[in-house]
């Protein structure tokens, strides 16, 4: 492949509009061989997300503005943002500070994952038809992160009440930062716990997860851009279970009557499947790509691991 060389002199004088800039960035992040696989798929669509952020434009910005001139020091701010894209192999979401989960948008940095999760899908539908909306009182987002996932239920749910845990301390950080960010301090209330550990006799209607679940074989040939994230927000053991097991020992201690839990697991369900062979996992199917994520009711959890 040959060597991009990064020099801007020559390209500002070619370079002037948005459009310009968009596509020019999609060039040279398909010379770089970037990987896309958090948030956008594609190259052109990467360089747009970047450029209109770098602008303070909004996403969804009419393509007839793209037609627009910019000025040297716009110029220079996206010079610098697509060169680091493409020469550090960088996730666009670290480098702007953001990313988008269910419609919202929320501050992340390297001591999180980028949201991605399918889950996302399921808080938008309310949980159809697993529960009902109107009777879900609490709701626990175990392994939280950004605290994307709970802040997302806390907008779908308004009148429940979201725990979001997570052991890492950094993590908790940013999550709180983003439910201050969302004015839901009253809502979404953040918890450090290693699973379950400091929840005491607490129960939920809805436990949902998106723990760490990457096997070692697929932790060592994730793409570059895979290990700008935290590491502890991804491994889990050789078979990417290792926080999963636990997770499903002592869910439904955890679990109102009628309650539902619902984990990602992504590649590691083939894994999962053999170690359960008779659990009744539901794996549920999703209209915007994903794959992965189990239901089991407590009833199931109970019923398997023969609970009194």
């Amino acid at each position: 492949m040959t060597e991009i060389i990064y020099t801007r002199d020559s390209l500002s004088e070619s370079l002037k509009t948005i459009t310009d800039f968009i596509r020019w960035g999609a060039s040279i992040f398909k010379q770089s061989n970037l990987f896309y696989g958090h948030g956008n798929t594609t190259a052109i669509d990467e360089a747009a997300y970047l450029v209109l952020h770098t602008l303070n434009l909004e996403p969804d910005t009419h393509s007839v503005y793209f037609s627009s001139r910019l000025t040297d020091n716009e110029k220079q701010a996206l010079f610098d943002i697509l060169f680091r894209r493409a020469k550090e192999k960088i996730p666009a979401a670290y480098l702007t500070n953001e990313s988008w989960f269910a419609g919202l948008s929320f501050y992340v940095d390297e001591r999180v994952l980028v949201p991605r999760s399918p889950i996302a899908e399921l808080i938008q539908k309310h949980y159809k038809p697993w529960v009902d909306a109107e009777n879900v009182e609490n709701i626990l987002d175990l392994c939280t992160g950004s605290g994307c996932i709970a802040i997302a239920n806390a907008y779908y749910f308004p009148h429940a009440s979201v725990d979001a845990v997570d052991i890492s301390e950094d993590a908790l950080d940013v999550a709180l930062q983003n439910i201050e960010r969302h004015h839901l301090v009253d809502q979404v209330n953040i918890i450090q716990s290693d699973l379950f550990n400091n929840l005491q006799d607490r129960k939920y209607d809805i436990i949902v997860s998106n723990p760490p679940y990457v096997d070692a074989d697929d932790l060592a040939n994730m793409p570059v851009e895979f290990h700008s994230e935290p590491k502890i927000g991804l491994e889990a053991g050789d078979d990417g279970l290792e926080l999963v097991i636990p997770m499903l020992e002592q869910a439904s201690e955890h679990l109102t009557d009628g309650g539902i839990l619902i984990v990602e697991v992504g590649n590691s369900d083939y894994a999962l499947q053999e170690r359960y062979p008779d659990l009744p996992f539901y794996w549920l199917e999703f209209e915007n790509g994903g794959q992965g994520v189990f239901l089991l009711t407590k009833e199931q959890l109970d019923d398997y691991f023969n609970v009194s």
